[in-house]
């Protein structure tokens, strides 16, 4: 489930950026966390966009969706996952500069 989420936010991100662009994927740990990071120079969103896209079904304006496709349920999915497993996510992002996503899960011994 763990590699679902971040397939789901990878594809996003993959899906939102144009040819020539840059998908970023990074995983590190410190002694209480560890953190996956995907970040990208895609379309980005709005601010006000950000607290929506978690929202089972939620899609970005129409431009974007007849573009892209999808059902606005793979970052849902990967909110519920990360949730499930004690983490949390979030997302810095703006308008025609790209995205990150940050997912933080507490460390197992």
């Amino acid at each position: 489930k763990l590699w679902e989420a971040i397939y789901n936010i990878a594809e996003n991100s993959i899906k939102y950026t144009e040819n020539g662009g840059w998908v970023y994927v990074e995983m590190y740990r410190d002694a209480q966390k560890v953190y996956i990071t995907v970040a990208d120079n895609g379309i980005g969103m709005k601010e006000e966009e950000t607290d929506k896209i978690f929202d089972r079904f939620y899609r970005s304006d129409e431009a974007r969706n007849n573009e892209t496709g999808g059902s606005g349920l793979g970052l849902s999915i990967a909110k519920w996952i990360v949730d499930a497993h004690g983490g949390t996510i979030q997302v810095i992002s703006r308008a025609d500069i790209g995205s990150r996503f940050v997912v933080r899960f507490p460390k197992i011994a």
